[in-house]
């Protein structure tokens, strides 16, 4: 039986005047796919990623998002989607619980329906004594856990996380990858960008972007494979050389 594609991306462009930030992308993903974004800094993963999210306009080329056009629906693909900057997530100057609450009234969800999972939530992460702490007191990875649970809390079909794992140590960040396991299985499809290659391992497939080109796509073992290498680490090497 054929899966499901949430995202088809074809012959897509992006550039800033003279600089193509994203070179003649083509890809899909499937419905309840971990689906890794791989590159260096500079790549152009998060440029993909804001286009991706009806965020940002292509300048050509064709991009569906859980079966709208991005350039001309923007609106009902954001509806359906939930999002994870690397930047920014939460707002400093609110408590726990008023972070949930806020996002939660941007994603429509009703006061009766955000009570009942808010709760759900603190509880699963250990956070329900916490929950009138302001957020710029919470660790780095507890502020990471809580804004992916927020960034899915709607629900959506298909959440983008932006480097989710920079700065947060490896204990943190296998943790922040079992939550991520479990969204899957709950079917929400995972599209999730990293600098971590070792991260890769942990997707169910992988595209490898080097200066705005997609230059490697396929599963880690096929990839590996592919390049005659030990780790998705050595993968990488051998691209940018």
């Amino acid at each position: 039986m054929e899966k499901k594609k949430v995202i088809t991306v074809e012959n897509l462009v992006k550039k800033f005047g003279n600089f193509t930030a994203n070179d003649n992308l083509n890809f899909h993903v499937d419905q309840g796919e971990i689906f890794g974004f791989l590159g260096a800094n500079g790549a152009g993963k998060t440029t993909a990623m804001r286009i991706l999210c009806g965020l940002s306009a292509p300048t050509s080329g064709k991009v569906d998002v859980a079966g709208f056009d991005v350039s001309h629906q923007s609106e009902e693909v954001k509806k359906r989607i939930g999002y994870m900057s690397q930047k920014f997530s939460l707002f400093e100057d609110l408590s726990v619980w008023e972070n949930m609450r806020f996002f939660a009234t941007v994603y429509g969800l009703s006061a009766k329906v955000f009570k009942e999972r808010g709760e759900q939530l603190l509880h699963k992460l250990n956070l329900f004594e916490e929950r009138k702490r302001l957020v710029s007191t919470l660790s780095l990875g507890w502020k990471q856990k809580l804004a992916f649970s927020v960034a899915i809390l709607h629900q959506p079909s298909i959440v983008f996380l932006d480097e989710p794992t920079g700065g947060v140590d490896p204990i943190t960040r296998r943790q922040f990858w079992e939550m991520i396991y479990e969204a899957a299985d709950n079917g929400i499809t995972v599209f999730v960008t990293t600098h971590y290659m070792d991260e890769a391992e942990y997707c169910d497939r992988v595209t490898i972007m080097v200066d705005g080109r997609i230059d490697a796509l396929g599963t880690p073992s096929e990839l590996k494979k592919q390049f005659n290498a030990a780790s998705m680490n050595d993968v990488f090497l051998a691209l940018a050389r």
